[in-house]
């Protein structure tokens, strides 16, 4: 998962023309003021006081009232130049800083951000002199655009000056000519603004034949050879034949369109070589049982798609997907946004749901934990395409398409998978909140604490109804667009949201102390940087900690990789080392703390993987060890989880239990762990899923289930109220025991 500012910036657009190669042939000054095709906000200037050197420098300066969470200095250029390696440095002066300062760059193909750097890990705030700094990317071969800038987070003052952009060690305007191939999706403009169909209203025959070409059209795109090498735009193709599907009034009818449509794509060459199911590691086998369904399709159709199956050709890649490298969680490649496209559009939204379902039937590698029973998968997800096709086909907003769509996504019961572009149209929607931190303690919501000023409100208040409408309502109206993989971390995300709406003054009914009481309190626009404070729920204060002579303690939220073999060597001689991950890692501490941890070598982890010649199969890799180094740690291990740990979090403590005699404490977690496949939709839209299925060595599976502890301890209403942090003292029995 990346870090926050990646995905704040993966909305951002560069609202300048981008520039050329050319324009960065020499280091950038800002000595004729600001560059042409740089957007500059408003708090953003040129300098001519402070500088690096020249006669001038950029300066942005914010203060606690400006607006956003950051502002950034924005420009872009094209890739059409070779690279290996994008290195954008320059010389960064700061004052008063309260958050930090980064340079930055995002790399876009067809999809946004294949690639980002930043320098926000290094965590560059207060005030500092003139320094050099630098950050690179890998340019991916799909590569298009470069978006890059700089940036300040929070109130304070940042100046930069003498940037330069270098390609392999060398000015970019140096690098040679890159040569794209064109491919189909570039030749084919027909639909870029869109479908031209609109539906005012859908039959039952009508619904049903949606979603038997939504089924087909996904089968052909990743099983017919024609597709598959990319001689067709697929998208495309499914706005050419939705009218005759529209209109055909019988199964029958709508069966000899769709082989009609089938037949256009010109005769299926025998394959050579052909994908073949392999007999080993075999983890789950594609679900293609309905393309034998005469009933459904008819003889013709039938026999079509059969044809189809048999001749897949063999091979690790397709023009629609491909694997990430030494990973292996499937890449949805050349999948385009329209994002110029206006909504509603029937035609769009239809193709939206379509790739959507899809992906998720062929690639999503814990398929069968979607539904509660694992045998009623199939029919689950079936279910899912038909109520979601006319919700989806007649949306009348673009609002409304994205809330079907979140509909759907939190059909997935994957915590990875939201519409993460459009969280602002969930519900409760709204620009401010009141200004505590709830969360579902004993099965209530509770505040656990204040941020900032919050009059009216304490920690341990339960909250009955907001703006005269009971919790348990707004529950049961909300719980539909939450994409969670488990209960508790959807509670855990419409606490978060609960108090969002209109700014300004809301009653809310509690009770405290036993006593119900109405308030009345005040919807404020957050402070960014208090909301994170209350993200977690490790103790405040540094990584490493000494709770007493006999006990020591490591957040997680905080660590330096560098720094590992000293927290141990700090912690040796304690009885036993609490690690909190109730929060994510701040650097990937897998390999660097649990080598320390361990004193043979460990598997801890399985991971299935897909097989693009076998959409649907899913492969079981060999188990991952850690291998022991020093100093070692002898003390007892215990690590702390809650609904706050997710996919790298989740990662880490499977890592540490594989320890021996360490013991987990805390609550289920997030669910959802491994790395994330995202999956552009139309609209400029973007979802994700957890791209590997995770397991423990002996095929336990995470994904849904959670790491689930060793000793249960959640907090507690008396608990909050008298500010103890229960997980901590139940580590700290454990140990001296």
């Amino acid at each position: 998962m990346w870090i926050r500012v990646a995905l704040l910036l993966l909305a951002l657009s560069c609202l300048a023309q981008p520039r050329t190669r050319k324009d960065f042939a020499s280091p950038i000054g800002f000595e004729n003021g600001q560059p042409a095709g740089w957007n500059f906000p408003g708090d953003a200037a040129i300098d001519t006081e402070i500088k690096h050197s020249g006669a001038a420098s950029a300066r942005v300066i914010r203060t606690l009232a400006s607006p956003n969470d950051f502002t950034t200095v924005t420009t872009a250029i094209p890739i059409d130049f070779e690279a290996d390696v994008i290195e954008w440095r320059g010389y960064i002066r700061t004052e008063d800083v309260r958050k930090f300062v980064t340079l930055w760059c995002r790399i876009d193909g067809e999809r946004p951000a294949l690639a980002f750097a930043s320098l926000q890990s290094q965590k560059i705030d207060g005030t500092r002199d003139w320094k050099e700094y630098s950050i690179s990317v890998r340019v991916p071969k799909e590569g298009k655009l470069l978006v890059f800038g700089f940036l300040l987070s929070g109130a304070g003052k940042l100046w930069v000056d003498d940037l330069q952009l270098l390609a392999d060690g060398k000015p970019v305007s140096e690098a040679p000519v890159r040569v794209v191939p064109k491919t189909v999706l570039d030749e084919d403009a027909t639909f870029n603004k869109g479908s031209g169909i609109s539906l005012d209203s859908l039959n039952a025959v009508q619904a049903g034949n949606l979603a038997t070409l939504g089924k087909i059209w996904g089968f052909l795109k990743y099983h017919h050879p024609a597709i598959t090498a990319g001689t067709r735009h697929w998208d495309f193709e499914l706005l050419r034949v939705l009218p005759s599907v529209l209109a055909a009034e019988t199964p029958a009818a709508v069966n000899a369109a769709l082989l009609a449509w089938i037949e256009k794509l010109g005769p299926i060459a025998p394959c050579g070589p052909c994908a073949t199911l392999p007999k080993r590691n075999v983890y789950r086998k594609p679900d293609i049982a309905w393309i034998d369904d005469a009933t459904l399709l008819g003889p013709a159709l039938r026999a079509k798609l059969q044809e189809v199956y048999t001749n897949r050709p063999a091979g690790r890649t397709q023009f629609y997907l491909a694997t990430a490298p030494s990973v292996g969680n499937p890449q949805f490649e050349h999948e385009l946004t329209y994002s110029g496209a206006a909504f509603p559009d029937a035609g769009m939204q239809l193709l939206g749901l379509f790739r959507l379902w899809n992906i998720v039937h062929y690639f999503y590698p814990a398929r069968d934990t979607m539904a509660d029973t694992p045998a009623n998968t199939v029919a689950y997800w079936e279910a899912v395409l038909t109520d979601a096709v006319p919700r989806i086909a007649l949306a009348k907003t673009k609002e409304s398409y994205q809330l079907e769509l979140l509909r759907v996504i939190a059909k997935i019961n994957d915590t990875h998978a939201n519409l993460w572009s459009s969280l602002d149209v969930r519900p409760p929607v709204g620009a401010c909140r009141v200004p505590v931190h709830i969360r579902f303690v004993e099965g209530v919501p509770l505040v656990i604490r204040q941020i900032g000023a919050a009059a009216g409100l304490e920690p341990g208040d339960r909250v009955a109804a907001i703006g005269g409408v009971p919790v348990a309502e707004l529950i049961k109206e909300w719980r539909p667009f939450y994409a969670a993989s488990n209960e508790p971390t959807r509670l855990r995300d419409m606490a978060a949201a609960m108090t969002r709406g209109a700014c300004g003054p809301v009653k809310m009914a509690i009770t405290r102390a036993g006593m119900p009481l109405t308030v009345d309190v005040e919807r404020v626009k957050p402070d960014p940087a208090e909301v994170m404070k209350t993200a977690y729920h490790d103790r405040p204060g540094p990584a490493f900690q000494k709770l007493s002579p006999e006990v020591a303690y490591l957040k997680l939220s905080n660590v330096k990789v560098a720094e590992a073999a000293q927290y141990i060597r700090d912690a040796a001689g304690t009885k036993g080392l609490i690690i909190d991950i109730r929060n994510y890692p701040s650097e990937f501490m897998v390999f660097a703390l649990g080598a320390l941890l361990h004193k043979e070598k460990t598997a801890f982890v399985r991971f299935t993987y897909v097989d693009p010649a076998n959409p649907g199969l899913a492969l079981t890799g060999i188990p991952l060890e850690i291998t022991p180094a020093e100093p070692h740690y002898k003390g007892k291990v215990v690590v702390l989880v809650n609904e706050q740990s997710i996919s790298q979090s989740e990662y880490t403590a499977m890592a540490f239990r594989s320890v021996p005699g360490a013991v987990v404490i805390g609550s289920t977690t997030a669910g959802a762990d491994g790395n994330v496949s995202q999956i552009p939709l139309p609209g400029g839209y973007r979802t994700m899923i957890s791209g590997l299925g995770v397991f423990y060595p002996d095929m336990r599976p995470t994904q849904r289930v959670g790491i689930v502890p060793d000793i249960v301890v959640s907090p507690t209403i008396e608990g909050v109220k008298a500010g103890k942090d229960e997980l901590v003292d139940a580590a700290i029995r454990h140990i001296l025991k």
